[in-house]
């Protein structure tokens, strides 16, 4: 076992000695480039070593960079996602005054064609209950508004004012189920009487049998109560059946969309009554 031991260890010697001599021999030998083999082995050894260091920091450098790419990215794309949200709501509010403004143009066309004398008022609140619906305007007392006076709007009639204040007034729509008008059907000019439902259509009643009414026609004030203006439009008829042997049902859509209203106008010009039998000739018997 000795004599392996020193054969393993001069043979170690001799390889070290041997690889020292080669480096020295390569210390002294200049390659082609003139430059020391063992040096220019060296110099390649710790070029590839940097090499792969600079690959690893440049990839990190590019993770980061992209990182702080994507983060720039995502802030202008929350500010653009800001500024189009900003610029939606003033296109929304643009659009809305817009067609108030046309609202506020068809009403104001409305009493200047008309002999009577109108006001304007904003609605400022509904109720809409089975035994009621009404709506509430900016306008009331101090504007000259009194009970019964009729509520129109450009399509149609709307219904009268119940309950004035100062400065608001109690609307009772026509589609109210204690709300009624007089009524004539403008094609045929056979004439009844429509009454609300609290629903969203209305009833034209003592309307004969042998009254001349079709689906479509249009029905308009008759101004026989002597609230509603003669010749305002009610309404459509939307149905005619029979109702014994001497009446009919008929049912009207209305010609006013109740749930879109915003701004209406007020007859504030008293309606002629209704005369009395009589009255025309002076009271003559």
């Amino acid at each position: 076992m000795a004599v392996l031991d020193i054969r393993q260890r001069s043979g170690y010697l001799f390889l070290a000695v041997i690889f020292g001599h080669i480096l020295l021999i390569s210390a002294q030998v200049n390659s082609r480039t003139g430059v020391p083999v063992l040096e220019a082995v060296t110099f390649g050894i710790f070029a590839e070593v940097q090499r792969g260091m600079s690959s690893g920091i440049m990839g990190v450098r590019r993770v980061w960079n992209g990182y702080v790419g994507l983060r720039g990215l995502k802030s202008e794309n929350d500010i653009l996602k800001r500024q189009l949200a900003d610029a939606q709501v003033a296109l929304q509010a643009q659009r809305a005054l817009a067609d108030r403004s046309r609202g506020l143009e068809q009403l104001l066309e409305m009493r200047d064609r008309s002999d009577l004398r109108m006001a304007a008022a904003e609605i400022i609140g509904a109720a809409a209950t089975p035994d009621f619906r009404t709506l509430t305007i900016d306008k009331g007392t101090r504007d000259g508004l009194r009970p019964d006076m009729a509520v129109i709007a450009p399509a149609g009639v709307v219904g009268r004012i119940v309950m004035p204040s100062a400065r608001a007034a109690k609307v009772q729509l026509l589609i109210d189920r204690n709300a009624a008008a007089g009524a004539i059907i403008e094609r045929s000019r056979a004439q009844g009487v429509v009454v609300g439902s609290g629903e969203d259509r209305l009833r034209m009643e003592n309307v004969s049998e042998a009254s001349d009414i079709v689906v479509g026609d249009v029905v308009v004030t008759s101004g026989i109560e002597g609230i509603y203006p003669k010749g305002f439009i009610i309404g459509r008829v939307d149905t005619v059946e029979k109702n014994g042997p001497s009446y009919r049902n008929i049912t009207v859509k209305p010609a006013v969309d109740f749930a879109s209203l915003e701004e209406v106008l007020v007859v504030v010009t008293p309606t002629p009554a209704r005369e009395a039998p009589g009255e025309a000739d002076g009271g003559r018997e």
